[in-house]
């Protein structure tokens, strides 16, 4: 079948998903497919794409250059026409899209926090790991907050799907991981889960657990994407991102933000690793409905 121009459905309706191939990610593209289809997006289909992050799995993800690792190519099939619509992993990507493209919707997010597993059996927090655990994590905010709280620790970078990490716990590779609670939940991995990390000490990356859908600007896949926006997520996404984007951080930059409406008012907890193995933290309310203006009023605490 000829390609639809970009940002136009192709004939018959079908709307296209591209969607990296894990198995989270395919999860992820499900509940895009079942969230638009129940918006009357009628029929839709998935395009599987291997991005330069799938290519090289064995990569520690700090010695990757640039950004977009797990995104350009997505991008990349919006804009030549393959797909009409990008699944991504919000916290993947990039704080600049690609030009002429546009996340028009978020899926109602799931469960935000960072996850501590052990071996089951072996402790049911933190405090159970003995001085000089391993503890794998290939995330440097993780691996700074976690220092923070147990300087005695010591973290191996990890890479691989979630069964390859669980595998590698279970085969005393490392003493504990830390993972996302939600892609362990929507895995059907929960029972994984040690502990959920209070947010408030180990602050999730910015856009955690959220599943962004974007298109390309002002065609007819946007109008129908949008229609399935969870607006509570998206404010607190923004915010998040609005964060990273003040600092100008991509996504090595070891910064946790979590955002959420509390008895009306947006609250935007933030932590960052600096120099010297120290962790700022700041946390400010305001309206929710300028997610911006409190995001750089969080970034002129973490600066100061």
């Amino acid at each position: 079948m000829t390609a639809a121009p970009p940002g136009r459905l192709p004939r018959g309706g079908s709307l296209r998903l591209a969607t990296r191939g894990s198995a989270l990610a395919l999860v992820q593209a499900r509940l895009a497919a079942r969230a638009l289809g129940s918006a009357g997006a009628g029929a839709v289909t998935t395009v599987v794409i291997r991005t330069a992050g799938d290519r090289q799995p064995d990569t520690p993800t700090d010695a990757m250059e640039g950004e977009g690792w797990f995104t350009s190519e997505l991008e990349a099939a919006l804009l030549d026409g393959r797909a009409d619509c990008a699944v991504h992993s919000a916290k993947d990507l990039p704080t600049e899209l690609a030009a002429g493209l546009a996340v028009v919707a978020h899926l109602e997010r799931g469960d935000p926090r960072d996850a501590l597993a052990l071996r089951p059996g072996e402790g049911s927090g933190l405090a159970d790991l003995v001085g000089g655990a391993r503890v794998g994590t290939s995330s440097p905010r993780r691996a700074a907050q976690l220092l923070e709280a147990r300087p005695d620790l010591r973290v191996v970078s990890i890479r691989g799907n979630v069964d390859t990490r669980l595998r590698k716990l279970d085969d005393g590779e490392v003493d504990a991981l830390l993972l996302a609670c939600a892609g362990l939940d929507r895995l059907g991995r929960a029972d994984r889960v040690t502990v959920r990390l209070d947010p408030r000490r180990h602050v999730p990356a910015p856009a955690q657990g959220a599943v962004a859908l974007e298109v390309t600007q002002g065609g007819a896949a946007a109008a129908v994407v949008s229609g399935v926006d969870h607006a509570t997520t998206t404010i607190a996404v923004r915010a998040e991102r609005a964060l990273l984007a003040h600092l100008g951080g991509g996504c090595r930059l070891p910064l946790g933000a979590w955002a959420r409406l509390e008895s009306g008012r947006l609250v935007l907890s933030a932590a960052l690793g600096v120099a010297g193995g120290a962790v700022r933290h700041a946390e400010l309310a305001g309206d929710a409905a300028d997610p911006i203006a409190l995001a750089g009023r969080v970034a002129a605490e973490l600066a100061g």
